[in-house]
């Protein structure tokens, strides 16, 4: 049996926002992390520098080539946070989309497969269909101890249009159950909300959050986008450090819980709407906006998102430590901290 310490991990996407993040946060933990990321997007290769400082080696090609893909070295456990994230990506360039994200997937399932490696799967809240979120919007008005009783977990129905980004994470997810099932490969699938924190470059393919901050600092226009432009938009934020602890936990606690589904969020503890956003913005820059509106809203969009925690917080006793003003200010000085580096990838 394999100690923690001594564990072999394959980080995909280890040179993006959350794969940085975990080979680092791992790295620290003493194992063995490598990344594989093909460094396309913008900000990787920054990212990719802090991995070379802690000696953690980047295998630079697409995932969807399973030929390298087979060539990689036997690892204990695969993370596979690879992805091409943003809803509006998803709709312009399906192919890559597809590629990436589904047949990228099914890559590493094949090489777990050979080498009997464990998966962890970071899954999406894009997966429950656009239609039963809509519905919050007439039952709730946006109010929050309305909204409350609205969160959506593992037993959430997935049934319906959600965007091709989450038709391609659901279907992710069923080939790893199925791979479970045919070849005994063990597994946990998370399925993430919205994360944000230190190493997001504000761009807006890797969340509103560090978007809106990082427009507050550099004093560029924003845009409240649907439900008459009100910015009454919900989501629930997890710090990206709650998400490391979270994943070490089942990383260590893998032998007795495994092949299970969980929804990890900030949830009720941890949310926030495009406008008190702003708000909080332009107390922490001193900046104010002008905020052009935008009525109609975006077939894509959804009214509001909440995790319910409640499965994974009894599993492994474990809840996130940072609310929604931590997530914030940790971003916020993360970003001024870096401005004049940052400037370079915008």
């Amino acid at each position: 049996m394999v100690k923690d310490s001594s564990m072999n991990i394959l980080i995909t996407g280890g040179c993006g926002f959350v794969g940085t993040n975990l080979c680092l946060f791992l790295k620290k933990k003493k194992y063995k992390i490598s990344s594989l990321d093909n460094l396309s997007r913008k900000g990787s290769k920054y990212n990719l520098e802090l991995l070379k400082k802690e000696k953690i080696n980047n295998y630079k090609f697409n995932i969807n080539d399973y030929k390298k893909v087979s060539k990689l070295p036997k690892y204990d456990l695969i993370i596979d946070c690879c992805a091409e994230a943003a809803v509006e990506i998803s709709k312009k360039k399906i192919d890559k989309v597809i590629n990436t994200n589904l047949i990228g997937t099914i890559n590493i399932l094949k090489k777990a497969k050979i080498d009997k490696s464990k998966i962890i799967f970071l899954s999406s809240s894009r997966v429950y269909p656009i239609k039963e979120m809509n519905k919050l919007v007439k039952k709730s008005n946006f109010k929050m101890e309305l909204i409350k009783d609205k969160m959506f977990d593992e037993n959430t129905k997935t049934e319906g249009p959600k965007t091709i980004y989450g038709v391609t994470k659901l279907a992710s997810e069923m080939f790893i159950e199925e791979f479970s099932y045919a070849f005994n490969i063990k597994y946990i699938i998370n399925r993430c909300g919205v994360i944000s924190g230190p190493l997001q470059f504000g761009k807006q393919d890797q969340g509103f959050v560090s978007l809106w901050i990082w427009k507050h600092i550099m004093k560029k226009p924003l845009t409240y986008i649907g439900y008459n432009g009100t910015g009454n938009q919900i989501r629930d934020v997890l710090h990206i450090y709650d998400l490391c602890e979270i994943i070490h936990i089942q990383i260590k606690k893998f032998k007795s819980i495994n092949n299970q589904l969980f929804t990890v969020g900030g949830s009720i503890k941890s949310f926030i709407s495009l406008k008190n956003l702003t708000k909080l913005c332009e107390k922490i820059t001193g900046n104010k906006l002008i905020i052009t509106k935008i009525k109609k809203t975006s077939i894509y969009d959804i009214p509001c998102f909440i995790t319910n925690n409640a499965k994974i917080m009894k599993t492994y006793k474990w809840k996130p430590k940072n609310n929604i003003t931590n997530i914030i200010n940790d971003t916020y000085n993360w970003l001024i901290n870096n401005k004049s580096e940052l400037n370079k990838y915008f």
